[in-house]
C-alpha cells in the first residue's frame, strides 16, 4: 500500500493501520453496534481527520485504538496495527508502555478527563515521571515548559491550579499538554478544539501541525468541524452510522465528494462569510424595560501564591450589559476573557465583588433563599460541558424531568410527555429516555442538556457554548430550535460562544470581551464587517475554513 505525500515523498507503511474494526456497547435494551467494519490508515507526518455527525462512531473508533472504551464497550472484530503491535490484542501491561509514551490522547471532555483533586502541573508531571522523561527535581520546570508549549498563559501559575479554577478552554489546553508531554509518535485528538476560541484554536492546531512537519508525528483528528479538517488535514475520513463512507486526500473529497452523506456535510458547513441571520433584526425600543441589566460588574479571584506573594485575578472588570426580552446577546472572546464568569454572576451561581445585577427590574445581586430559587425557575443554564452537568446515575428521562419535579410541576405522566416533546425538538428519539448519559455521544448529551434547560419554559436561558459539541447539521437544527422558541415564547438568550459564524446567525447584539472587559459592542453585521477594535479584528482573522468550498446547487443535491 502506498500513499503519495504532499512533499512528493512515498510512504509505504502507515504508522497506524485499522482493518475491519467493529465495536459494540451493551445497553439495557440490548447490544448497540457503534462501529462496523472500519478500515483506516494514519501516515507519519500527516494529519488524518475523521469527520461525521454526532453518533457516527468517530470517538468510539478513536477510543478503541488505545482500548479506552467505556466499561460496557468491546471490540468485536478487526485489527489495530501500530508498528509491530496489534493494539486490539495487547495485554493491559503492554498497552501501558504504548499509551502516553508512543500514543498521546486528547479526550473530548476536559472536565471529566482531568483529576479534580490534583493540580494541573502534577497531572502533566505524572506523564514525564512514569515514562522516565524527568526526575522529581526537573519535573516542575519541564511541566511549565510543556504547559507553555500547549498555549496556556502564565503557565507557572496554571501549574499550581486545580481544574475547576480554569476556564473550559484552559482545561482543554491542559489535556493537550498531557498528550504531547512525552512527544509521542501518534496523537489521537478527539474534538481538541471544540471548547477553544478561534485564536487559541489556531495556536493549538499550528502546534500540532509543527509536530507533524518537524518530528514526523502523526495526528488522528476526530472532529465535527469540517472547516478545521479542511484547513489542517492531508487526508479525510468521513463516517456515518458506524461506517466509513468515503476516504481520501482532503482536497479531492472537498472538491468532488462521491458520497451523498459527504455532500450533505459540505452543504451544512457554515463559515462566517456564508452565515445568515436566523433571528429578526429588530431591537426593542429604548423605553422597553430590559429583562437583564448588568451595571459595573466586577469579580475577583485569589490565585495560588508564587514567589511574589499573594495575587488576585480580576476575571470580570467593570462590565455593563443590557438584554431585552425576546433578544439574544452574545458574549465572544478568548478562553479566560470572563464570558462564563459573567454568565455565572448573572445567574447568581457566584457572588460579585462589586456592581449590580437587575433581573426584570429587581436587584438580585445579593439574592438568597426564596428569591434566588425564584430566579432559578425563570433563568436556566445550558452548560459548556454536558457530561459533567448530567447526573450519570439518572436516565435521560429523569435528567429532563428533574426541574419539573423540583418545582412540583405536573405528574409523572405529564412530565414524561414533556420530556418526549423536548427530545423531539432537539432531534433525539424517545428511545433515549431509558438510556444514561454515558451511553450517548458528546453531541447527544449536549442536546439533552438543552432539552433540560427548556423544561420550565424560562424567561432567560444562558447558553454557555451550547452547540460547540454538535456536528454542523444538528447544530443547525438546535439553532433553528432556539430561534423558534424565542419567536414563540419571547425567551431571551445570553449566548456565550467562540464560534463567530454561529454568533452571526443567532445574535441581535454582540459584546466582545477581553481580559474581563467589554471592548466592543454592536449588531453582528456591523461588528463583523466593520470591527472598530483591533482585538475584534484578530478574532475574525483567526477563523478557520477558508479552504472549504461553497457547494454548488448541483453538488449539494446530486
Amino acid at each position: 500500500m502506498t500513499d503519495e505525500r504532499d512533499n512528493g515523498e512515498d510512504v509505504t507503511t502507515p504508522l497506524l493501520e485499522i482493518r475491519g474494526l467493529s465495536v459494540s456497547y451493551r445497553a439495557r435494551g440490548g447490544t448497540i453496534t457503534a462501529v462496523r467494519g472500519v478500515d483506516l490508515d494514519v501516515w507519519p507526518g500527516q494529519v488524518t481527520a475523521v469527520v461525521g455527525e454526532s453518533g457516527s462512531g468517530k470517538s468510539t473508533t478513536a477510543h478503541a485504538i488505545t482500548r479506552l472504551l467505556a466499561a460496557n464497550g468491546r471490540i468485536d472484530a478487526g485489527t489495530v496495527r501500530f508498528g509491530r503491535h496489534d493494539l486490539a490484542t495487547l495485554s493491559e501491561a503492554e498497552l501501558r508502555t504504548v499509551r502516553g509514551a508512543r500514543i498521546g490522547l486528547v479526550p473530548q471532555d476536559p472536565t471529566v478527563s482531568l483529576n479534580p483533586v490534583k493540580r494541573i502541573g502534577d497531572q502533566v508531571a505524572e506523564v514525564l515521571l512514569i515514562h522516565g522523561l524527568a526526575t522529581r527535581r526537573s519535573a516542575p520546570a519541564e511541566t511549565v515548559a510543556v504547559l507553555d508549549r500547549a498555549g496556556l498563559p502564565d503557565a507557572a501559575v496554571r501549574a499550581r491550579q486545580y481544574p475547576h479554577e480554569l476556564s473550559g478552554g484552559m482545561r482543554q489546553r491542559a489535556l493537550i499538554a498531557i498528550a504531547i508531554a512525552a512527544q509521542p509518535e501518534l496523537i489521537i485528538a478527539d474534538e481538541p478544539t471544540s471548547a477553544l476560541d478561534v485564536t487559541v484554536q489556531r495556536v493549538i492546531l499550528d502546534h500540532l501541525q509543527r509536530l507533524t512537519e518537524v518530528s514526523g508525528t502523526a495526528v488522528l483528528l476526530v472532529t465535527h468541524d469540517l472547516q478545521v479538517a479542511a484547513e489542517r488535514a492531508q487526508r479525510l475520513v468521513v463516517m456515518s452510522q458506524g461506517k466509513v463512507v468515503e476516504a481520501g486526500p482532503t482536497g479531492d473529497i472537498l472538491a468532488d465528494p462521491q458520497n451523498d452523506y459527504t455532500r450533505h456535510l459540505l452543504a451544512s458547513a457554515t463559515s462566517l462569510t456564508t452565515a445568515r441571520p436566523r433571528t429578526p433584526a429588530s431591537i426593542p425600543k429604548a423605553k422597553t424595560a430590559p429583562l437583564v441589566e448588568v451595571r459595573n460588574l466586577v469579580k475577583e479571584f485569589t490565585l495560588p501564591r508564587t514567589g511574589d506573594g499573594p495575587r488576585t485575578l480580576r476575571a470580570v472588570d467593570d462590565v455593563s450589559l443590557t438584554l431585552h426580552r425576546g433578544q439574544t446577546l452574545a458574549l465572544v472572546g478568548e478562553s479566560g476573557s470572563g464570558k462564563s464568569t459573567t454568565a455565572r454572576l448573572v445567574l447568581r451561581l457566584t457572588d460579585a465583588s462589586a456592581g449590580h445585577i437587575l433581573f426584570d427590574g429587581t436587584d438580585v445581586t445579593t439574592a438568597k433563599g426564596a428569591r434566588a430559587r425564584q430566579l432559578r425557575r425563570r433563568a436556566q443554564l445550558v452548560y459548556q460541558n454536558p457530561y459533567a452537568s448530567l447526573d450519570p446515575r439518572f436516565s435521560i428521562g429523569e435528567v429532563i424531568t428533574e426541574p419539573l419535579r423540583a418545582f412540583k410541576i405536573g405528574d409523572r405522566t405529564s412530565r414524561l410527555a414533556r420530556a418526549r416533546e423536548l427530545l423531539d425538538r432537539v432531534a433525539l428519539s424517545a428511545a433515549a429516555l431509558e438510556r444514561r448519559p454515558a451511553e450517548l455521544s458528546g453531541g447527544q448529551r449536549q442536546r439533552v442538556a438543552i432539552a433540560r434547560a427548556l423544561a420550565l419554559s424560562p424567561d432567560l436561558v444562558v447558553c454557555d457554548e451550547p452547540v460547540s459539541a454538535l456536528d454542523v447539521s444538528v447544530q443547525s437544527q438546535v439553532l433553528d430550535l432556539l430561534t423558534e422558541l424565542q419567536t414563540d415564547l419571547g425567551v431571551a438568550y445570553l449566548f456565550i460562544s467562540h464560534d463567530l459564524a454561529v454568533v452571526r446567525q443567532i445574535a441581535h447584539q454582540v459584546a466582545v470581551m477581553r481580559a474581563g472587559r467589554v471592548v466592543e459592542t454592536g449588531p453582528p453585521e456591523e461588528l463583523f464587517t466593520r470591527p472598530r477594535h483591533e482585538y475584534t479584528r484578530e478574532l475574525l482573522a483567526a477563523i478557520p475554513g477558508g479552504r472549504v468550498p461553497t457547494p454548488t446547487a448541483e453538488t449539494a443535491t446530486s
